[in-house]
């Protein structure tokens, strides 16, 4: 069974940096496509970034593309979110997720994606 977990977060000024990790185990890194999502209080869980399985044509939603980065090291079989230039509302709950063995293609949905981990809290603060 695969298992995801994220750590890396924590509370932070605006124009700060924070890079998130997950850690996967029960599974290789590169049989999955990987993906960041994010859900901020009373709000709906929303893609941040997504990577493929060979570390290419990485996806970012419109709110990150520029800040955040996206990445593989699959010596560690970890994924890995670089964010910088924070903003307050990136303040959210930031889930790590994967697809599943053997499926190649990107998607932005939550939906899409079989396993997640359980979460690590990053806070903005102005």
């Amino acid at each position: 069974q695969v298992q995801l977990v994220e750590s890396g977060g924590g509370s932070v000024q605006v124009g700060a940096s924070l890079r998130l990790s997950c850690a996967v185990s029960g599974g290789a890194l590169n049989s999955h496509v990987m993906a960041w999502f994010r859900q901020a209080p009373g709000k709906e869980r929303a893609f941040v970034a997504a990577i493929s399985r060979a570390g290419g044509s990485p996806k970012y939603a419109g709110a990150v593309k520029g800040r955040f980065t996206i990445s593989r090291d699959y010596a560690e079989n970890t994924l890995y979110l670089q964010m910088d230039s924070l903003k307050p509302e990136d303040t959210a709950v930031y889930y790590c997720a994967a697809r599943g063995n053997q499926i190649t293609v990107i998607h932005t949905t939550r939906s899409s994606y079989r396993y997640w981990g359980t979460g690590t809290q990053v806070t903005v603060s102005s």
